[in-house]
């Protein structure tokens, strides 16, 4: 399914970055870039059932503390990101925040990633979201088997040549 706001990929007026003169994938040569600080907020959501909202708040899933899990499965996401998205940097992750918030629909997950590096950490907190929405989904699936992952997107970046950039 095309997206009309995306360049269609014959017109695009801009060089691809991670493609070689050959049209093969590369990782980009990021040494020249200045160290700074920067920062990504990711959020995305994790919809239940109703029973397994509850045993969210009552603290009664069987596998026990489910939230607990999550939060840490989604700092160990952050960290090991260029481990699972083939041309990702691997760079100092020096902070990650991991909070989730028991909605009645689900779990809002929300995800901030920092470093002083000199490349962003939009993919770490993609990745620390999803990877916290996938150990929540493993810890209630007895309770809910049809736990779906939705809204996975980055909501603010800041640092490095283009600042802050925060969804519109």
């Amino acid at each position: 399914m095309s997206d009309p706001t995306r360049e269609p990929a014959g017109e695009r007026t801009h060089d691809l970055t991670h493609i070689d003169e050959t049209g093969a994938a590369r990782m980009v040569d990021v040494s020249a870039k200045d160290v700074t600080i920067r920062t990504a907020t990711a959020t995305g959501r994790v919809l239940l059932a109703a029973p397994a909202v509850a045993a969210l708040r009552a603290g009664d899933v069987p596998k026990g503390d489910a939230l607990g899990v999550a939060r840490i499965a989604g700092i160990m996401g952050a960290k090991r990101t260029p481990d699972l998205i083939p041309l990702c940097h691997p760079i100092a992750v020096q902070g990650v925040e991991v909070v989730l918030d028991v909605v009645d629909s689900g779990v809002e997950i929300t995800a901030k990633v920092r470093t002083a590096d000199r490349t962003g950490v939009e993919m770490e907190a993609l990745t620390s979201v999803t990877v916290a929405a996938l150990a929540l989904i493993d810890m209630v699936k007895a309770v809910d088997p049809a736990a779906v992952i939705t809204g996975v997107r980055v909501e603010e970046k800041t640092g490095g040549k283009t600042g802050v950039w925060t969804r519109p």
